[in-house]
């Protein structure tokens, strides 16, 4: 019988044994460290040749390059994350970077460049292509931009904002894992005494980043000695002040069109009328062609009369006159997207208002499309430089900004020029088959609104509309004429109407019946007028334009005078 039992029994202690050292190695392999290393060219998400960048404590999906041991980032990468205000002419093969007094020119794949201070020898090559992609060297973006960067060996680590960090000391070997938890794999080992930067801590771990940016986890047993260290910045770079030139008071300015040289003689007629002006803008210049030529119908003898009536004198160049007036194509996008041309066009602008002895240029440049907006605020930065340089006023006439015309770039406006007018009209314009207000309180408000987020208040002016729409609507054609301040009274007297104060866009307003003709008006008066500038005068603006001399009347004039001199 115990020869029976004793079999049963090492089977039974055998099965116990394996139960055991099978339970034993759950355990082991459940609570001992992973010792497997992370593939780090996965990690980083790198190829041969590629950097991950590290941008504080964010990795970004761009990836920089590494070329004969100088760094390199794509355009766009620049443009997004560190500075905006390189400029690249692909056809003419140059790197620009406009400041406040100079513009730096790089051809693609020299080692130099040059400003007015002359030519500049690198180690490196400036920019290049790498098939259609333009490539900027780190150090020559690092020249214009506050930001700083390390090289590692895979990756970099850029700041471009400084502040302070909580810090902890490694207080015994270990290592920093790719996730929490000790099956996760490792990225590299860590020694007593290194310090790290805490980023979020958690339960058992905390994610870290280690003095070579590497981000990851360690467990919080092995962290101790929590510090607060307060971030160095750059200390290599100093952004160029913009300086800018502004008249004393309120700009009061009057937009005086004239239709050709015999325009000119209109000028006693406008001063007569524009009571409490101090600048008077005469529309002489506009594009002619593809190669920034334009014509002029300017004249000193202008030019010295208004002086002598103590006003100054900003000519005005636009891009659509001449085109309207001959029907020859004029392309905005040729001229401003050629350094050449733009170039041109700037220098013969600033040249042209010192012959004449002007005061100032006026920039109006209407109809851009949005692929056309980097060339124009290039061509605006380069215009500055030259303004500055002879002490002529920056004026740009501007649409109220929505984010469909955002591309005019308010922001940078504000900056590089004197004064951003906007011309707080044509809410509803001519031809557009919309009956409705040309500048409704709400749409000047909110458009003034937008615009003093992007532009210091002393730089803005409002242009007010001398005109109003007059829309006939029959069946379902609409139609539509202008009507000017001075002339809506006799008008709306011939037809026998009298208009209606309507609250909501703070503008007299009559409808009438002829026959099967609907006919509304939103009259332009002392009364709209008077709402606009007193709103304009609690947002503390830089002044006042009117569009345009001859449409107004002496009341409406009264007011502008008092704003003016308010």
């Amino acid at each position: 019988m115990n020869k029976k039992i004793i079999p049963v029994i090492v089977a039974l202690v055998l099965i116990l044994i394996i139960g055991v050292v099978g339970f034993g190695g759950q355990l082991l392999e459940k609570y001992t460290y992973s010792k497997e290393l992370a593939d780090m060219d996965a990690y980083y998400g790198v190829s041969e040749g590629q950097l991950a960048i590290l941008l504080q404590d964010e990795w970004l999906s761009e990836k920089a390059v590494l070329q004969d041991g100088a760094v390199y980032f794509d355009l766009d990468t620049v443009h997004q994350y560190l500075n905006e205000g390189f400029y690249a002419d692909i056809n003419e093969q140059k790197l620009l970077y406009t400041t406040a007094n100079d513009t730096a020119e790089a051809q693609f794949g020299e080692k130099a460049y040059s400003d007015k201070d002359g030519t500049h020898s690198v180690e490196y090559v400036i920019c290049q292509m790498r098939g259609d992609i333009l490539y900027l060297a780190a150090d020559y973006v690092k020249q214009y931009t506050n930001y700083a960067y390390s090289l590692y060996d895979r990756h970099l680590q850029m700041y471009t904002q400084w502040g302070e960090k909580q810090t902890m000391e490694i207080v015994k070997d270990t290592q920093i894992r790719q996730r929490g938890g000790i099956k996760s794999p490792i990225l590299r080992e860590m020694e007593e005494g290194e310090t790290v930067e805490l980023l979020e801590e958690m339960e058992d771990w905390s994610k870290v980043k280690t003095s070579d940016a590497i981000i990851g986890y360690v467990e919080n047993k092995r962290l101790a000695n929590r510090q607060t260290e307060t971030e160095v910045p750059v200390t290599d770079y100093t952004a160029v002040e913009y300086t800018s030139v502004s008249m004393q008071g309120k700009v009061s300015l009057g937009f005086h069109a004239i239709g050709g040289e015999g325009g000119n003689a209109k000028l006693s007629d406008m001063l007569a009328e524009g009571k409490g002006i101090n600048v008077i803008a005469p529309t002489w210049f506009s594009l002619t062609d593809n190669d920034g030529n334009f014509r002029s119908f300017a004249s000193t003898q202008y030019v010295e009369q208004a002086h002598g009536s103590g006003l100054q004198v900003w000519g005005v160049w636009d891009n659509f006159n001449y085109k309207n007036e001959t029907g020859t194509e004029v392309s905005s996008y040729e001229v401003l997207s050629s350094t050449a041309k733009r170039r041109k066009l700037a220098q013969s602008i600033v040249d042209t208002s010192m012959g004449l002895g002007l005061d100032g240029v006026n920039i109006d440049f209407e109809g851009l499309t949005e692929d056309c907006g980097v060339h124009y605020i290039q061509f605006l930065k380069e215009l500055s430089v030259l303004c500055r340089k002879n002490g002529l006023i920056l004026s740009v006439d501007n649409y109220v900004p929505f984010n469909f015309n955002n591309y005019y770039r308010l922001d940078i406006q504000g900056m590089v020029t004197d004064y951003v007018i906007i011309m707080g009209y044509d809410e509803h314009w001519h031809g557009s088959g919309d009956p409705g207000s040309v500048a409704s309180i709400s749409y000047v408000s909110n458009g003034l609104e937008r615009t003093l987020a992007q532009v210091p208040e002393e730089k803005i002016v409002n242009a007010l509309p001398f005109y109003m729409i007059l829309w006939k609507t029959e069946g379902t054609e609409v139609t539509d004429q202008y009507i000017t301040v001075n002339n809506v009274d006799d008008y709306l007297a011939r037809v026998n109407v009298e208009p209606e104060w309507d609250e909501t866009t703070c503008q007299n307003y009559a409808e009438w019946q002829s026959g099967a003709v609907t006919y509304q008006i939103w009259v332009e008066d002392a009364e709209s007028i008077g709402v606009k500038l007193s709103v304009m005068a609690q947002k503390n603006l830089g002044g006042v334009a009117v569009w345009r001399l001859g449409y107004g009347t002496p009341e409406v004039w009264e007011l502008i005078a008092s704003y003016a001199n308010s």
